[in-house]
């Protein structure tokens, strides 16, 4: 497996040889959480053939993006990757290319293409989970979100997916065409003010009207909030808080530029023409107050106005243009020399006595190659260039084109308070060139300085900032020594124009908390850490930075060994690690290869999947995986994979059916049973332990219509259980008749039709394919989930789930909930005379209530046991604390905030 790079983020998903597989579906799911995306691709392959077949998976992610998890399932086994730190590479000539091992992926520079090549077995299906992360920057006023649909054929079942999650409101949306220009396909969106939901899933006609070929193009969708003057939004969860900063409606402040322009033989034709309509456009939005000048390079240097800047009046402006428009190439590329000039001219003017002490000054510095005259060397390159700039002004690189030296480009910039753009061979140049300017162009801030009060944060990313430019934002992210604090001081300094601007507030971080918390439970899926993990995703790009600027070998390997550690412990595949995977063995008649003896592997296990296992709309992958509590930076656990025990032991204690609740009393030497009516859509708590031991199981009700002649109306069972474990790092796992979602340090999705058992953390799942799934926390808490499916179900049948309690000893006795407020209770039974008649009523006795109940039979474990029980009517009442009402979720993931009623 291995990762290149290209100019854009695609989706290609290519299939080699004439009996390639079948795409059956691919899902593309991105939640954007306060600018921080989550992105999970779920593709399902079949090869119908008998023999075995290869198969590519192969993704273009956003080129700022971290891959974080990436799993396979094949024959019913379950292939995990895990990063790991990349060996020291040995020094190579240049051109040569490392080989890399199989099932290894790493990432060189400039790599965007996640790629796996693996053998499928005949007549078998293929499902690649790969997700990964991005924090949105702002430019030019916006957020841009791009997905490329590239799957290279025509595909059963393709959906896109993004879902937008703010704390201020969604302005601004654009959901813009397919970029070929040809898009049709279902798809909408629906606004919320903080929240917005875009669908796109094209059928195969529509793909087809599209691209036959299955290149269908790049889905946009951009957007910007709604923001207020002042010091920026701060959200805070979990010990973590990010900033965001960006002002507006301030003065646009003066900036001296330099344009260094190559003109060397290689920048003849198209390249030079698209540079000189780029230029020509970018002089029309020169303001009166800047001050410019323009430098061509190749062989020899020459300068259009030596030995000064000239300001931006309407007739420099057109000298400007006549010295662009007789811009010739030839010779070679005299970088050292060029930078060097342009420094010296923009150095000595700013030591003059009339230049603006407050402008912004600057150099933009394009090539299309690398240095073949003067110095050639990049390192004393770079020297030569921090010596000449002495921090006095900032230069950006452009490189255009493939024979660009672009570490040397990326070096210059970030050692220099700039950055770096890449323009590729195909690109529209004039328009990425006037683009890059556009977002610098427009300064509104110098020598930003953002602070917190010193003893209330540590690790704290990049808070000092030469520049703030219009349309752009500014993001800080750290740790908060004390999450009990009341407040953290915050203050901004800044110079605008001939003004020092300071800004100051107290921000309430419990306030805050429950703030970000409450936007964070809007989302589609609980991601209660990505604070957290955009700070690990803020710092590990910038001890990238940080290992690039290292002036001495011994300061670089402190860089490195630290973001190393960070990859690591966001399971980030960074230019530092490198994902390996086990790949499935192939027999020669087709058949997948049993795992060896002596290896963790999966027994019994299904070949391949039912046609509707991969069909289900709420199937999430990743978008929040491993995570690791140790500050080492140690390697996440791998998920272990376990032969299954078909055997379960578990209580009578359960809820299921339409639900028929079963609650066994051992110390009492009674069970009770009691219906609970409750409406389709409600999530009813039925284990709330999560102030002790961190465990709450909630259960959603799905409806049918009752059968003809009884006394009901309707028929409630259990579509999704969640259980919830906080205990030592918040982990859950949901189960639905299809399939399960286990996300603790890693996140897989298993189909309910394979037989596997894995572990991850304190949760393990064993799955007995169509059966039951049972649940393991921490060792001692036990639930097995029985799987009701029905292959010709009458019209008041669905497939839902039944939930038992298999060992309770590690939840509390202040367990409450449906079922867990009776797991340490002793209840007794008394008679009570009534009368006109000689039989006496019988009554239980719970706590100081006592309840009517008539003895029953009731069938548990899908009808293969029969038990007998005292039945309570009424919805349970007295039987349970409070009111059924009271037992009422929020939502999924709603633990409560007590756990009593």
């Amino acid at each position: 497996m291995q990762l290149h790079y290209s100019n854009m983020s695609t989706c290609n998903l290519s299939l080699l040889q004439e009996t390639k597989p079948h795409i059956q579906e691919l899902s593309i799911k991105t939640t954007i959480m306060s600018r921080y995306a989550f992105t999970a691709v779920y593709c399902a392959m079949l090869n119908r053939h008998s023999a075995a077949t290869n198969g590519v998976f192969q993704f273009h992610i956003p080129a700022d993006a971290y891959v974080s998890n990436f799993t396979m399932i094949i024959g019913g086994r379950v292939y995990q990757s895990e990063v790991k730190p990349k060996e020291r590479k040995v020094k190579q000539e240049r051109g040569e290319r490392q080989n890399k091992g199989p099932g290894e992926a790493s990432v060189e520079s400039e790599v965007e293409v996640f790629r796996m090549e693996v053998n499928i077995p005949g007549r078998n299906r293929a499902i690649f989970l790969l997700s990964y992360e991005e924090l949105l920057q702002r430019r030019l006023g916006r957020y841009e979100h791009v997905t490329s649909l590239r799957p290279l054929q025509l595909v059963s079942r393709l959906s896109l997916e993004v879902t937008i999650v703010d704390r201020s409101p969604i302005t601004e949306l654009q959901v813009l065409p397919l970029r070929n220009d040809r898009s049709n396909g279902n798809g909408g969106s629906t606004n919320e003010k903080n929240i917005c939901k875009i669908t796109f899933s094209p059928n195969i006609v529509q793909q087809a009207q599209i691209s036959t070929s299955g290149n269908l193009g790049d889905f946009v969708v951009r957007y910007d909030i709604q923001r207020d003057m002042g010091i920026g939004d701060i959200q805070v969860l979990n010990g973590h808080f990010v900033h965001y900063f960006a002002p507006k409606d301030l003065p646009v402040v003066p900036k001296n530029v330099v344009f260094v322009i190559d003109t060397s033989a290689s920048m003849v034709g198209t390249k030079m023409k698209q540079t000189q309509e780029a230029l020509f456009t970018i002089l029309k939005s020169l303001r009166p107050e800047d001050h410019f000048n323009f430098i061509s390079f190749s062989n020899k240097i020459r300068v259009w106005q030596p030995n000064r800047l000239v300001q931006a009046t309407p007739g420099n402006v057109s000298d400007a243009k006549r010295f662009i428009l007789m811009l010739s190439t030839t010779g070679g590329t005299n970088i050292d020399g060029a930078v060097h000039t342009g420094s010296l001219l923009l150095r000595e003017y700013l030591s003059r006595p009339d230049t603006n002490p407050n402008s912004v000054s600057l150099i933009i510095f394009l090539t299309d190659g690398q240095p073949t005259v003067g110095e050639k060397l990049p390192a004393i390159i770079l020297d030569n260039t921090r010596s000449a700039v002495q921090d006095k002004f900032c230069i950006f690189t452009i490189g255009m084109g493939n024979d660009v030296d672009y570490r040397l480009l990326e070096r210059m910039a970030l050692e220099n308070c700039g950055m770096m753009r890449r323009i590729h061979e195909d690109a529209k140049a004039s328009a990425m060139l006037k683009g890059f300017y556009d977002e610098i162009g427009t300064p509104l801030l110098s020598d930003i300085r953002i602070q917190y009060t010193e003893e209330s944060v540590q690790y704290v990313t990049q808070h000092l900032f030469t520049n703030y430019f219009n349309g752009s934002e500014i993001i800080i992210a750290g740790k908060l020594k004390n999450e009990s604090a009341e407040s953290l001081h915050v203050q901004v300094t800044a110079s605008n124009n001939d003004k020092n601007i300071i800004l100051e507030t107290d921000v309430p971080l419990k306030h805050r908390q429950i703030e970000t918390e409450k936007h964070v439970k809007a989302a589609t899926r609980a991601m209660t850490d990505f604070v957290e993990r955009l700070w690990g995703f803020l710092s590990v790009k910038e001890g990238l930075r940080s290992r690039l600027r290292s002036q001495t070998s011994k300061e670089r390997e402190e860089h490195v060994q630290q973001t190393t550690n960070l990859s690591m412990r966001y399971n980030f595949l960074t230019p530092l690690t490198k994902l390996e995977v086990e790949r499935p063995k192939v027999l020669e008649d087709g058949s997948m290869a049993p795992p060896p003896f002596d290896t963790p592997g999966v027994t019994d296990g299904a070949n391949d999947l039912p046609a509707d296992a991969e069909n289900d709309p709420s199937r999430k992958l990743n978008q929040n995986p491993a995570r690791l509590s140790s500050p080492s930076g140690n390697t996440v656990g791998k998920v272990e994979r376990r032969p299954v025990k078909k055997s379960i032991t578990i209580s009578k204690t359960s809820a299921d059916g339409d639900p028929h609740f079963v609650v066994e009393f051992p110390l009492s030497k009674l069970t009770v049973c009691f219906n609970i009516n409750g409406e389709p859509g409600h999530v009813l708590r039925l284990v709330s332990d999560h102030k002790y031991s961190g465990v709450t199981v909630n259960g959603k009700l799905i409806g049918a219509p009752a059968p003809a002649g009884g006394h009901k109306q309707q028929r409630t069972y259990f579509s999704t259980l969640i259980i919830v474990a906080d205990r030592p790092q918040r982990a859950y796992i949901e189960v639905t008749p299809k399939r399960v979602i286990l996300d603790g340090r890693d996140r897989i999705v298993l189909p309910c039709s394979s037989t596997v058992a894995v572990e991850s953390g304190q949760l393990s799942v064993a799955i007995v394919g169509k059966s039951n799934v049972t649940v393991t926390v921490g060792g001692n808490i036990v639930f097995v989930i029985v799987l009701h499916q029905y292959k010709n179900p009458a019209p008041y049948q669905r497939d839902h789930l039944g939930f038992y309690i298999g060992n309770s000893k590690g939840l509390s006795h202040n367990c409450h909930g449906l079922i867990g407020q009776f797991l340490y209770e002793e209840v007794g039974l008394a008679q009570l005379p009534v009368q006109g008649t000689s039989e006496p009523s019988q009554v239980l006795k719970v706590k100081d209530r006592s309840v009517p109940v008539v003895k029953k039979s009731r069938r548990i474990l899908s009808g293969t046991q029969s038990v007998d029980c005292w039945f309570a009517r009424n919805n349970a009442a007295k039987l349970i604390d409070g009111q059924y009402e009271d037992y009422l979720a929020s939502h999924m993931f709603d633990t409560g905030e007590t756990n009593t009623v």
